[in-house]
């Protein structure tokens, strides 16, 4: 495809003489010889080979090995030699035919016309050059990006809290002290998180409603770990069709509820809702807080609230809206996705 677009760039560039010529007939010029037309013809392609040449031998070898490593006085030199042997070439076969036909040939117009081809053909071949390297540096960088962005979602990622996870063992280990029958099903709901956290999340998107079963069976736990010492309502309304959402999204919010929401709070209380309708995903987690235990908390929390925000930014730039406010002890998060 490469080649083809650079054979009809080059046959429409060395056809303009011919199609923008004046038309003439040949009782307007009887002196001129009948094979004039011919061998022009023929000494004008064997140039533009050579300007051809030229052109891929300043783009792909004298210009990068020379002019990018700053060995000016040596490009200038191989331009100078080029351009010394191009107009040689031209000028040599011309006047041997034009004697032959008893012509005169002008060297000077000769060179004077040849200087100012070779200039343009000069000024195309650097020009390539230099859009074909910004055109891979771009790539490449686009290409760099790609992989950070990749990389720094992964972390981002695998930086959801781990301490629900020693939280949540700790109270198995209770339950299994105490004989309880809640320990088979609180097993199966950490097996199931587990898989998930290990192997849907490879995924660049999951369905909505593995994200929201992921997000039940994370409260029941935490439910059964604080019991009767807060109150927790949930609201998932079923979406109206199928969705997809980055893996782990939504849990950071839920965690930070449950990390600011327990603890020295009197009537602990935390609401979440969620829900997907036109493709809009509608998301809130409501919590009472406590703002003196909650400044001791934030000293020692981790990646919370921040994570989530850069993830957000890097996968919904312009497609998501996220507030956070702070009123009469309730610390509330709305977010809408826009989804694909």
């Amino acid at each position: 495809m490469v080649i083809l677009l650079h054979s009809i760039a080059w046959i429409t560039l060395f056809s303009l003489p011919y199609l923008l010529r004046p038309s003439y007939n040949a009782a307007e010029q009887p002196h001129k010889p009948a094979y004039d037309d011919s061998i022009n013809f023929i000494l004008s392609r064997i140039n533009d080979l050579f300007l051809v040449s030229f052109f891929y031998l300043n783009a792909f070898l004298l210009f990068p090995q020379l002019f990018y490593k700053r060995k000016y006085i040596l490009y200038l030199l191989a331009v100078t030699v080029s351009f010394t042997i191009i107009c040689l070439e031209g000028g040599l076969l011309r006047q041997h035919f034009q004697s032959v036909s008893g012509m005169h040939f002008e060297l000077k117009k000769h060179i004077f016309f040849s200087f100012f081809i070779f200039i343009f053909i000069l000024a195309c071949s650097i020009a390539y050059r230099t859009i074909r390297d910004k055109i891979v540096a771009d790539n490449l960088a686009q290409e760099k990006e790609n992989e950070f962005l990749k990389t720094e979602l992964s972390l981002l990622r695998s930086q959801v809290s781990p301490h629900f996870m020693f939280n949540v063992l700790n109270n198995m280990v209770a339950l299994a002290r105490k004989q309880s029958d809640q320990l088979e099903p609180s097993l199966i709901k950490l097996s199931s998180l587990m898989r998930y956290m290990l192997y849907e999340t490879d995924e660049e998107k999951v369905s909505l409603e593995k994200e929201t079963e992921y997000l039940q069976s994370y409260i029941d736990l935490q439910q059964q770990r604080f019991g009767k010492k807060i109150t927790i309502n949930t609201k998932f309304v079923e979406p109206d069709a199928t969705y997809f959402i980055e893996p782990m999204l939504l849990i950071p919010f839920v965690e930070n509820a449950f990390k600011h929401g327990t603890g020295m709070i009197e009537n602990a209380m935390i609401n979440i809702e969620l829900s997907a309708a036109s493709g809009v995903l509608r998301f809130i987690v409501q919590n009472k807080y406590n703002p003196v235990s909650n400044e001791i908390k934030d000293k020692a929390s981790g990646i919370g609230l921040a994570n989530v925000g850069r993830r957000l930014e890097l996968l919904y730039s312009h497609d998501h809206e996220l507030s956070i406010e702070k009123s009469n002890d309730l610390f509330t998060v709305r977010l809408q996705i826009q989804l694909s």
